[in-house]
């Protein structure tokens, strides 16, 4: 299980983040998330925040809402892939805070600062790196 595997996450006309996936943070949440690639969406802002829906039904497995920069999680109410780059509306510090709980996946190894340019709207593509 400790082998590292990366994702990329492609925002049509903007660029695109590579994700590093932590299989043992959660391991169904990747299982699941791997098995249905190539998955699409259409990219949401909340804060420095980009989350997209992607159709999984995906339970909360060691879910919290303090999150990182740079981490990667999936939202089970949302049935969204969230990427934290910064506060969002409900922070109370300079790190991200997820709305509710969420399952942490993986770290944005590449391309983080794409994050900043993308507009609510834009179609997004998740495939294997």
């Amino acid at each position: 299980m400790g082998s590292s595997r990366v994702i990329k996450i492609v925002f049509n006309g903007v660029g695109s983040v590579l994700v590093e996936v932590k299989e043992d943070w959660n391991p169904k949440t990747v299982r699941r998330i791997l098995e249905s690639l190539p998955l699409s969406g259409r990219a949401m802002r909340w804060g420095d925040e980009v989350y997209f829906e992607v159709n999984l039904n995906v339970e909360e497995e060691n879910s919290r809402v303090d999150m990182e920069v740079g981490e990667v999680a999936f939202w089970p109410p949302g049935n969204a892939i969230c990427l934290f780059f910064g506060r969002t509306p409900v922070s109370v510090s300079d790190k991200p805070r997820a709305y509710s709980p969420v399952n942490p996946f993986g770290v944005i190894v590449e391309g983080i600062d794409i994050l900043r340019k993308v507009k609510g709207g834009e179609k997004v593509t998740v495939v294997m790196g």
